[in-house]
């Protein structure tokens, strides 16, 4: 008999999906799957910004687009 979602807990609910992911997928499946997930490194919104830090007029943006469409 299967154990209710509703009652497990965190802990028990983790392990019973890896057990299902490992039971479809096998153990290399299952890492590559879980491998989709990572939340990566650095921070994203610091380099935007910092690589993004010369486009912070509209202005500039807007002479650019056009000097890209005469080109």
């Amino acid at each position: 008999m299967r154990a209710n979602p509703n009652l497990m807990t965190p802990e028990e609910i983790r392990i019973a999906g890896l057990k299902a992911l490992e039971k479809e997928l096998g153990p290399v499946g299952m890492v590559r799957f879980l491998q989709q997930f990572d939340l990566g490194r650095g921070d994203y919104t610091r380099e935007r910004k910092k690589l993004l830090e010369e486009y912070n007029d509209v202005d500039k943006i807007l002479r650019e687009i056009e000097a890209a469409r005469k080109e």
